[in-house]
């Protein structure tokens, strides 16, 4: 088997480190605009099993030559570039998964289903994190019970050692984190779709040591297609983003402020974009203390089986890996990526295309995050 990774930042890297973990994987190749130093965890592999390229995802034949040969596509692009990358990978012939975040993206992408089936590979946007693991729990849970009344999705990546004032550290991209507190996250209430304003819904939520009472508040984002596939047949459907108490009060101040607005305004003369200004200012000051993060997963789905009231709850705690120096964020959504990736390859996923919640066998999916030391936790109690 042969992979070629789209982007090198952290999560295309851990993403090819697991794949390379695999003794059935030739070759993988990471293509990024620009080579930079890679983990010591990895860097064995280079100019053996693993090969780095310089490529321009814009630049379209380039990357289709890449393809070629290639038994998937792996996608840890910005995700605007999912759905050309998918379509080039489809005319490749090759299987293509990526780490979504864009719904609108996704249907689009549902367009490649009939070419993807003619030729025998399978598209599997939304593959990592939130969209992509909470997914696959929540629509196991559904198929668990006779009929389902609410799913509440819970997701944080945190600091294990919080420093005010806002208890948080940069996992992944800030501007990505920024927009999900300005867009506003579509759920399921009453069976409909109906949009709520992001870091509103704020409640508190406890859980066991090490991470004791955290708050939660919607976001965009985590849902993917859910509120779509299941209109009509679930009365509450909801993602929200867990947090530090305290968290959402200040970030909403600051959005209030306008300081996350992707607006222009003029100082002094010049032209000043705020959430662009704001993020170059904070960004040093959330920096990994050498504390490491963490990731808390909580899905619980609610409903009845056998005329009784039940819920079936999923956890997931996660920490960071001192060995290889992956954090949590890296680990969970890498790794999902490049699990998906290879049981694509293994044809467990049928042709076409397909969110994680509708074509991922999630016993399969479950045991492979266990090889890779991300436990699930799944407990069904009455409702």
């Amino acid at each position: 088997m042969k992979f070629l990774v789209l982007g090198g930042g952290t999560q295309g890297t851990a993403a090819a480190f697991d794949l390379l973990s695999e003794p059935a994987v030739a070759e993988v190749v990471i293509a990024d605009l620009a080579s930079g130093s890679l983990p010591s965890c990895i860097r064995p592999h280079a100019g053996e099993r693993l090969r780095l390229v310089e490529a321009d995802a814009s630049d379209e034949p380039a990357v289709a030559n890449l393809m070629e040969g290639m038994t998937g596509v792996l996608c840890a692009l910005p995700y605007y570039f999912n759905l050309p990358m998918a379509r080039l990978a489809v005319e490749a012939g090759v299987h293509f998964t990526d780490l979504g975040g864009n719904t609108a993206i996704v249907e689009g992408q549902r367009a490649l289903d009939a070419e993807a089936r003619e030729r025998g590979v399978s598209v599997l946007p939304d593959t990592g994190l939130a969209p992509g693991m909470v997914n696959v729990f929540a629509q196991a849970g559904i198929d668990a019970l006779d009929s389902v009344d609410a799913v509440r999705l819970r997701v944080g990546g945190l600091p294990q050692r919080p420093r005010p004032p806002l208890n948080y550290q940069v996992v992944y991209s800030l501007e990505g984190m920024l927009d999900y507190y300005v867009t506003p996250a579509t759920i399921l209430r009453g069976g409909r779709p109906t949009s709520v304003p992001a870091l509103s819904g704020l409640e508190t939520v406890d859980f066991p040591e090490p991470v004791g009472r955290l708050e939660a508040f919607f976001t965009g984002g985590g849902t993917s297609t859910l509120p779509r596939r299941h209109e009509g047949r679930i009365d509450t459907l909801e993602y929200k983003t867990l947090r530090y108490p305290g968290h959402a009060h200040i970030m909403k101040a600051i959005r209030e402020l306008g300081l996350l607005s992707d607006e222009d305004i003029v100082y002094n003369g010049a032209r000043v974009n705020p959430r662009r200004f704001f993020i170059e200012r904070v960004t040093p000051l959330l920096r990994d203390d050498g504390g490491g993060d963490m990731v808390v997963v909580r899905v619980d789905v609610t409903g009845r089986r056998e005329g009784r009231e039940a819920r079936i709850r999923y956890e997931v705690l996660d920490l960071q890996d001192a060995a290889t120096g992956f954090t949590a964020m890296a680990r969970t959504t890498g790794f999902s990526l490049s699990l998906t990736a290879l049981l694509q390859a293994r044809g467990e996923v049928r042709p076409g295309v397909g969110t994680p919640d509708e074509v991922m066998p999630p016993a399969r999916y479950i045991a492979e995050l266990a090889r890779r030391g991300i436990h699930t936790k799944m407990a069904e109690s009455p409702g």
